[in-house]
Formats: C-alpha cells, sequence, structure tokens
C-alpha cells in the first residue's frame, strides 16, 4: 500500500467515524423527544440541589402532595419548624422558606395541606421533613410544562441520588402511593 491509498482509507475511516457521530447525536436527540425527566420519589434524599441546579431561574422541580396517604396532622413535620412556637401559620413556624405549603382546617383535629406551585421553589426542606418524621406524603416532581426537557439535565447530574431520569413522555409523573415503589 502506497502513502497516497493509506491517507485516502484514514479519510474514509475518519468520515466513517464523524457520520457515526452524527447519526448517534440524531439518534440521541430522537429519543429525547420521546422522553422527559423526571424524579423517582423513592430514591430522592431531598438534597436541595433541585432548588439550585436547574437551567431555570426559578427550578421546574415542584412539590407535590399524595393525599392519599396524608395523615392531615395537626402537626405536619412537612408544614412546621421542628420545634414550632405554636401550631399556627405564622411565618417563624413554618418550614417552607416561600410559603408554599398551605394550610387549612378540616375538623378538629384535621388539616388539608396543598402546595402553591408558583410559591415552590423545590428545596425539598419539607419534603425532608416529611419524609424524616411523617409519612412520606409530600415529594418532587419536575414539572413538564416549566421544564425545557434539556439534553443533558444539570439536576441530574448533580443528584447525589440518582434518583433523576428520563421516562417515557407517555407517562411522565412518578407519583407516590401507600402500595410503594412505582406507584
Amino acid at each position: 500500500m502506497n502513502r497516497r491509498d493509506f491517507m485516502r482509507n484514514v479519510l474514509r475511516g475518519a468520515s466513517l467515524i464523524g457520520l457515526g457521530g452524527v447519526l448517534a447525536g440524531v439518534i440521541r436527540k430522537a429519543n429525547a423527544s420521546n422522553t422527559v425527566w423526571q424524579i423517582d420519589p423513592w430514591k430522592c434524599t431531598q438534597c436541595g440541589r433541585c432548588a439550585t441546579e436547574c437551567v431555570l431561574e426559578l427550578s421546574a422541580v415542584k412539590c407535590v402532595h399524595s393525599f392519599d396517604m396524608c395523615g392531615y396532622c395537626q402537626l405536619c413535620t412537612g408544614y412546621f419548624e421542628p420545634q414550632p412556637n405554636k401550631l399556627n401559620t405564622a411565618a417563624e413556624n413554618q418550614l417552607c422558606p416561600t410559603g408554599a405549603i398551605k394550610r387549612q382546617f378540616v375538623e378538629d383535629p384535621y388539616y388539608e395541606y396543598s402546595i402553591d406551585e408558583p410559591l415552590c421553589i423545590g428545596c425539598s426542606k419539607c419534603v425532608k421533613g416529611c419524609t424524616m418524621f411523617g409519612n412520606g406524603s409530600l415529594h418532587l416532581q419536575i414539572r413538564h410544562d416549566r421544564c425545557v426537557n434539556c439534553n443533558e439535565c444539570s439536576i441530574a447530574r448533580a443528584c447525589p441520588a440518582d434518583a433523576i431520569h428520563r421516562v417515557p413522555a407517555a407517562q411522565p409523573y412518578h407519583f407516590k402511593s401507600r402500595e410503594g415503589h412505582g406507584g
């Protein structure tokens, strides 16, 4: 083989490798359009990085409430600071730094808790309190009306529990349930 044939073969090989890279990128992008990012609530460790690592100014991650798991407790550990002054809605007694969790009296001793999503920053303080001392009815989700579906989610890269993965766009949410993982 002479030098000219060698160089021609090297150029062909480089072209094929480049074409393979382009095809891999196209396939990855096609697969990404059929999937979305989501948090596995059973793997999440409430590290707080969802609030700080999202490429959006206000994270696409929001707290959601599984009402079927909730005990409607007067002393909700996802709502109140660990040692509240009183069991009232005063800001100094609330765990949420933005007041995104709303508390409404149902009947003695029950209260209903709801999330005002525009106020939620995805900090996971309420989720951590609910998981550590309560029934775990509060958990985080990536809201797809806010998420830009990055090719490589910055929150997923920063997640120490590897709890964020692509899921089929046809089933974009993971919900916690009494039945356990995968509800």
